[in-house]
Parts: C-alpha cells; structure tokens; sequence
C-alpha cells in the first residue's frame, strides 16, 4: 500500500471563466485539458501515489487547483480561505475530504492565502506576500503551527501569481527558482537550479520522493535538471497553463 496520498479534482466544465491575473484570457480546450489532467493523475499513479478524485464542480471553474485550498502536513491541515472570493466556495467540499486523514485548522477573515503561494521545506515555511495572500494570514499559520516547531516566513513575490509559480522544491534543500520573481536570500541555507530565462513559468515541479513531475512546455530547463540528475516524469500541462494554473496546483499530497 502507497504511503502516500494525493487529492485533485477534474477539470470543470466552466474552466473558461476561471481567475486570472497576469495572464490574457484565451480559450481553453475543456477536452485537451480533462485529458492532460487525466495524464497527471497518471503520472502520480505511476510514481505510486494513491489518487483520490473528486468529481468535477460546473460552477467553481478554477476547482481543479486542489492546492490553493489546503496546506496539508504531517500533524495537521489548514484549509485557506482563498484570495479570490469566487473560490471560496471550493473550502467545503476539499475540507469534507481531508477531514478523515488529518485535524483541520481555518483561516480567519481578515486572513487570505492561497495555497500555491506556500513552500514547505522541512520545517521552513514560507509563504509569498501576493495579490491573494496576506500578512493576516501568515500571522495565522505561524500561531497553528508554532506547537509543531515549524518557522513561517513571508516572501515577496513579484511578476507571478503564486510564490510556487516563481520556486518549488525539487531536492533535499534544492529549489528550482526563477530569481526574476522571488530573491534567493530569502531561503537562506537553499541550494538552487535556476530556470532558463528565456522560460520564465519553468520553476514549478512536483516533488514526489527523488522524482518530481514537470511540464514538457520547458525543454531548456528540463536539460538543465537532467543534466544535474534529477529524475522527471513530463506531462503535458499546456491548457490548465492557459488559467494560471501550474502542476502543483492540481493536487494535495500528503503522507496518509
């Protein structure tokens, strides 16, 4: 039996009214982008991830990024409350999943966070000062966790939508990091591979073990990472690309 667990939700029918920030709206293929997220569930699968999928929601069109509503670890979860007020609908069903596995803990008005803006490294927590997340929030998580001995720290992000969409954690203590969007000295004692500039999305991954899940969108990055040895399983990820979404934002994943 996998040790691990992984929450996502399909594609909704209404993707093509999802939030967007920094990107120009374009259509979405609703089919192309069911059969990518169909692929990276695969992909999980195959990395022996047990899946747990939960139907589509027609009317939350960005309900596919499961990750923005929870931060799950190990002695607990928190549910969000998420920066766009159309997704705070989304809170109720994901926190109705995970209540069997893990204690839940909510963020209070006038708290907001995302959970693509939220990095754990260990202990180390950081958490990207965006347009969906705030200090109100940070102050909130730091008190949940204090008990459990982890450090909260805010991070500034510029240029992207979520802290995770400019560093993700690939390693041991190794980040993949786009330094345009978010300052290496702000992950003191981290060793870093940095994106192709000329690919500036190319800094979200998925760490599952020693692999890690990264779009085929980024063929000079992917080089850069296999030159420095890292194991991948590409997927395709362009369509959900289209409503800012990146494939950490597509699932939960967590020790069961």
């Amino acid at each position: 039996m996998s040790e691990l667990v992984a929450i996502t939700r399909q594609v909704s029918p209404g993707i093509n009214q999802c939030e967007l920030t920094h990107l120009q709206r374009q259509p979405i293929d609703l089919q192309r982008a069911q059969s990518q997220h169909h692929e990276y569930e695969q992909a999980l699968r195959s990395l022996g991830v047990d899946v747990v999928s939960l139907e589509a929601a027609p009317d939350l069109p960005d309900s596919v990024f499961v990750e923005d509503v929870a931060i799950v670890l190990d002695e607990c979860a928190i549910i969000t409350r998420p920066g766009a007020d159309s997704r705070k609908p989304e809170m109720e069903p994901i926190a109705k999943t995970l209540s069997p596995f893990r204690k839940l803990l909510f963020i209070q008005a006038p708290g907001t966070v995302d959970g693509g803006d939220v990095l754990t490294v260990g202990k180390h927590i950081y958490v990207g000062l965006s347009s969906r997340s705030n200090q109100s929030a940070i102050e909130q998580i730091q008190s949940f966790l204090a008990p459990f001995g982890y450090q909260v720290r805010g991070v500034d992000v510029t240029g992207c939508l979520h802290l995770k969409s400019a560093v993700t954690q690939i390693g041991d203590n190794l980040l993949l990091v786009n330094p345009a969007w978010v300052r290496k000295d702000d992950f003191p004692g981290m060793q870093f591979i940095e994106i192709d500039p000329f690919e500036p999305y190319a800094a979200n991954a998925v760490l599952v073990d020693d692999k890690i899940i990264y779009p085929s969108a980024f063929p000079l990055t992917r080089k850069n990472l296999e030159t420095a040895g890292i194991k991948l399983v590409t997927v395709d990820a362009s369509e959900l690309a289209k409503a800012e979404g990146a494939v950490t934002c597509c699932s939960l994943i967590f020790k069961k």
